[in-house]
């Protein structure tokens, strides 16, 4: 389908991130957290101490799963404040009973990338499996969007060559995965016309974002690109897809690798939805935005 009429109405008054977020946010604006126990924490990691900000659902009964998650924000933005993370880990904890330890991870700037935001995943996911038992939490997962999204499948990749304990599931919305991006199939070209240069993930945006988080476009680990190496033995994984974006290409390559390496996945397209979906509000009006966010939970808490 097209891009949402929601969304494609507000794209006329976008000239830049700072203004799609302004303009986002007004879709939100009747939209009022769940009640849920939030608790900010530092965890200890290689580079000092690390935030994370820990959800637990109130007046529910607990579901047993846990969840790492990291925001999105292309390396080098966001925080523990936006929708990413805020909403969609108090919406995992209040829906579904997750335990979610959201990340805040530093961010990356030039000459001072990775694997600083990695390493400081890592921390969190090692610091949650000491914390789980205390939390009640028992089948644990890893997972985020976009830029997190490449963090916490890099993290996978790292406990998994180290052999230790694997995540039960790894939960990932709109991902970048490659260097370079897979190249955009023509079905999917003709709605990215209508979305702003300034918002979208042309060839020079994703050249520039890899290069400050990497610190260079070649001859990296497979941790930090993690589409660019061997993709057995990570967890079952979900992906949720935004359906007009020009990364999707990558989340849906990452897919088939996992199938051709035997991984079980799941695979969900947010119909009309840009990249970045869930920094706006589950409300009424844009279905997608929970469906998503009980798509990725359904990867969790089922077998």
């Amino acid at each position: 389908m097209p891009i949402h009429p929601l969304l494609a109405d507000l794209l006329p008054s976008v000239t830049g991130w700072t203004s799609h977020a302004a303009a986002t946010a007004s879709l939100g604006a009747g939209y009022r957290l769940p009640d849920v126990h939030v608790e900010d924490l530092a965890v200890d990691g290689p580079h000092g101490q690390v935030a994370v900000r820990l959800y637990r659902p109130r007046g529910r009964a607990a579901s047993g799963a846990g969840l790492v998650w990291a925001h999105g924000g292309g390396f080098a933005f966001g925080d523990l404040d936006m929708g990413e993370a805020h909403v969609v880990s108090a919406e995992l904890a209040a829906r579904h009973g997750i335990v979610v330890a959201s990340v805040g991870y530093r961010l990356a700037t030039p000459g001072a990338g990775y694997p600083v935001p990695l390493d400081d995943v890592h921390a969190a996911w090692c610091w949650f499996l000491d914390a789980a038992p205390a939390l009640g939490a028992t089948r644990l997962g890893i997972g985020g969007a976009s830029a997190g999204a490449t963090l916490t499948t890099g993290a996978a990749v790292r406990v998994r060559d180290a052999g230790t304990r694997v995540p039960d599931a790894l939960l990932l919305a709109y991902p970048t995965l490659h260097f370079p991006t897979p190249a955009l199939p023509d079905d999917q070209v003709d709605d990215l016309r209508r979305v702003p240069a300034a918002i979208r993930f042309l060839p020079a945006t994703v050249l520039d974002m890899t290069r400050t988080y990497l610190g260079r476009l070649s001859g990296f680990p497979a941790e930090a690109m993690p589409g660019n190496g061997d993709v057995a033995g990570l967890p079952p994984t979900s992906v949720v897809l935004s359906e007009v974006d020009d990364l999707r290409p990558s989340g849906e390559t990452f897919l088939l690798q996992l199938q051709d390496a035997g991984v079980p996945t799941r695979a969900m397209v947010a119909a009309g939805m840009l990249h970045g979906h869930l920094d706006i509000p589950p409300v009424p009006g844009l279905p997608a935005i929970g469906e998503s966010i009980d798509f990725l939970a359904a990867g969790l808490l089922e077998d």
